[in-house]
């Protein structure tokens, strides 16, 4: 099992990574840790009781580049239940690069229901097992709008550092 933890801006966040029920989602989002690619990056929309976004874009909302998007795999049984991190993506089902999001809530709603455009869902891929309650501090930041995106922290909450381990 592989663990990633966020040392953030505003504390530490432990996710447990599901290679079993997301394989190709959780190998792309734990080479991305591995390789230091969240380090330096904002958590950049915020939606008090919907989720937090975050792992694409640094201070100044400007984006990292990726590498190529991932096959969507929504389909594979694990709902978007509160701690639990997705892929975000485009309108185009298979377009999630290096962006998560942490649900704040049950968001049933997000959930693969049928493969096609209206129902492929977010794919699901790890969970928070530490530090639920620093994602729920930063759902009470106050957010505004900035260059083209609503919903950003009026002050930066910072991915300082990414740790990886096996246990």
């Amino acid at each position: 099992m592989t663990q990633v933890t966020f040392h953030t801006s505003m504390g530490d966040i432990k996710i447990e990574v599901d290679h079993e029920n997301a394989p190709l989602t959780a190998e792309n989002f734990v080479k991305y840790a591995e390789e230091g690619f969240y380090n330096g990056t904002i958590f950049h929309r915020i939606i008090p009781s919907f989720v937090v976004q975050g792992g694409g874009l640094v201070a100044g909302m400007e984006e990292k580049p990726n590498r190529d998007s991932i096959k969507n795999e929504a389909d594979n049984g694990l709902k978007n239940l509160k701690g639990s991190l997705s892929m975000a993506r485009t309108m185009d089902p298979n377009s999630a690069t290096s962006q998560f999001f942490i649900n704040l809530k049950d968001n049933d709603f997000l959930d693969h229901t049928s493969k096609d455009v209206h129902g492929w869902g977010y794919a699901v891929f790890a969970k928070i097992v530490e530090g639920m309650e620093v994602v729920q501090a930063m759902a009470k930041v106050e957010t505004t709008n900035r260059q083209g995106h609503q919903d950003v922290p009026r002050e930066d909450i910072t991915i300082e550092n990414t740790t990886v381990q096996t246990v």
